[in-house]
């Protein structure tokens, strides 16, 4: 017990030992994620095809499989040190509160104005659009957290931001979208009636609240017939994950300081690109066979792509416009019910994390919104950060597991990502505090419905 003492609340690196490369977890995969393809043959797409869509620079990041440690740009790293490192934080008043023997540890990444991780790697695409001589970039943003974080970056290097918000997202978080408007973005509902797809979208599916696939079309409609322009994307991708990974070694690198190993490491899952940042390091000992960890995907039940999906190619986008991608996915044409109050919300998973779950080297689970909130109170009640909705899944089953532990008597340490804060879902607590947030999950019968719709090859 005197040993444990010794552990601050927060563990902080010093500045000097913020990540200076990114980790490519599929340098070390085995069995690579799938490439991109081209939805009309199945072949994967050249650099030069991605190249219209995409940043130069991220295309080569995206599509390098072999170099495990890239390097951070030195005007990135100066960029990083305004809020980075971020500090991983021993939740004693939870243990106290769940009694439970388990140790529990958080990777906190809210400590900046975008409330999220997602300032990670917008900076970051937005330095290479900049030093590419665009005029600006094009996004989609389901809860607002990405959105936000972009418009940061673009006005950090006077670059043109479009973000293309879920619509019940933009009618339920008005000032997610008015910080995104004060960094100087413009900030459309989607599916709107700006773009031929969103208005095919809006025809063929009348009254729609949207979906991250349905505003990822509209901003790669625009991207690609507005010279100047290019697609950036805020999960998903094996780029963004790339960027990410600074999250999971900033955590390693801080607990190896403690020498504390977490037997289980957990993080929310909705495209991918927390959960894969927060793991990339674990997953690359597991995969050298130098260590072993549970690793646990936590997503909504509203919208459980892991969970009861299918390991297919698919679109990334409502409007089939963009590339196909080989995940595990509920079809691009599945629109989660606007009763889903958080983020989380596309219906596909990054390849990378669909391959490693594929691959038997991380679990998934799905947990219901209102048990969410709950985690989320009790967190917020003993720590003193509210959560996103999309964290509180991951804090969720880091109870779960705790508690587990309060059965057995063991004594297992627990780390899971915060992803950021929740001041700015204030509505979805107003629901779940006045009692009239409900549940939903969808129906075997819908989900072969959008099945039916994948590509077939």
């Amino acid at each position: 017990m005197a040993e444990e003492k010794k552990i601050p609340y927060k563990i902080y690196l010093n500045e000097e030992e913020i990540p200076k490369q990114w980790y490519n977890v599929r340098a070390d995969m085995k069995n690579k994620p799938a490439p991109l393809a081209d939805p009309a043959t199945g072949n994967p797409l050249p650099a030069e095809a991605l190249n219209v869509v995409f940043c130069e620079e991220l295309v080569k990041q995206e599509l390098d499989n072999d170099t495990a440690y890239i390097d951070i740009p030195e005007e990135i790293q100066d960029f990083y040190k305004m809020y980075r490192p971020s500090p991983v934080v021993r939740a004693y008043c939870l243990e106290k509160a769940l009694g439970t023997p388990a140790k529990i540890y958080y990777k906190f990444e809210g400590n900046n104005t975008s409330g999220s991780h997602k300032l990670n790697s917008a900076i970051v695409q937005a330095y290479y659009a900049k030093k590419q001589g665009l005029k600006g970039v094009t996004t989609e943003t389901g809860a607002g957290q990405w959105g936000t974080a972009l418009s940061m970056a673009c006005a950090y290097f006077n670059l043109d931001c479009k973000v293309y918000m879920v619509k019940v997202s933009y009618e339920q978080k008005p000032f997610r979208r008015e910080v995104m408007r004060t960094y100087g973005a413009s900030v459309v509902p989607s599916p709107s009636m700006d773009t031929e797809v969103g208005r095919k979208i809006n025809a063929e599916h009348p009254g729609t609240t949207g979906s991250l696939g349905c505003a990822i079309s509209e901003a790669v409609e625009v991207a690609v017939t507005n010279p100047g322009y290019r697609y950036v994307l805020g999960s998903v991708l094996n780029q963004v994950l790339l960027h990410q990974s600074v999250i999971g070694l900033e955590a390693k690198a801080a607990l190896d300081k403690y020498g504390v190993k977490p037997d289980i490491v957990i993080g929310c899952a909705g495209g991918g690109s927390n959960l894969g940042g927060l793991i990339s390091p674990f997953v690359g000992e597991m995969l050298r066979g130098e260590n072993d960890y549970r690793i646990i995907a936590v997503e909504p039940a509203s919208c459980p792509s892991l969970t009861r999906g299918k390991f297919a190619y698919d679109f990334c986008d409502t409007g089939m416009i963009c590339p196909i991608a080989k995940m595990y996915t509920l079809g691009s044409n599945f629109i989660p019910s606007a009763n889903h109050a958080g983020g989380l919300r596309y219906h596909g998973m990054s390849p990378v994390v669909s391959q490693l779950y594929h691959d038997g080297l991380i679990e998934a689970t799905s947990v219901e919104q209102t048990a969410v909130f709950e985690a989320a109170t009790k967190f917020a009640r003993t720590e003193g950060i509210l959560p996103a909705p999309e964290s509180s899944h991951a804090i969720k089953v880091a109870i779960d597991e705790a508690m587990k532990c309060k059965e057995t008597g063991e004594e297992k340490t627990i780390l899971f990502g915060l992803t950021g804060t929740g001041y700015f879902d204030l509505v979805a607590y107003e629901k779940f505090n006045n009692g009239v947030m409900t549940d939903y999950i969808p129906t075997d019968e819908e989900l072969q419905a959008s099945f039916d719709k994948l590509p077939k090859f």
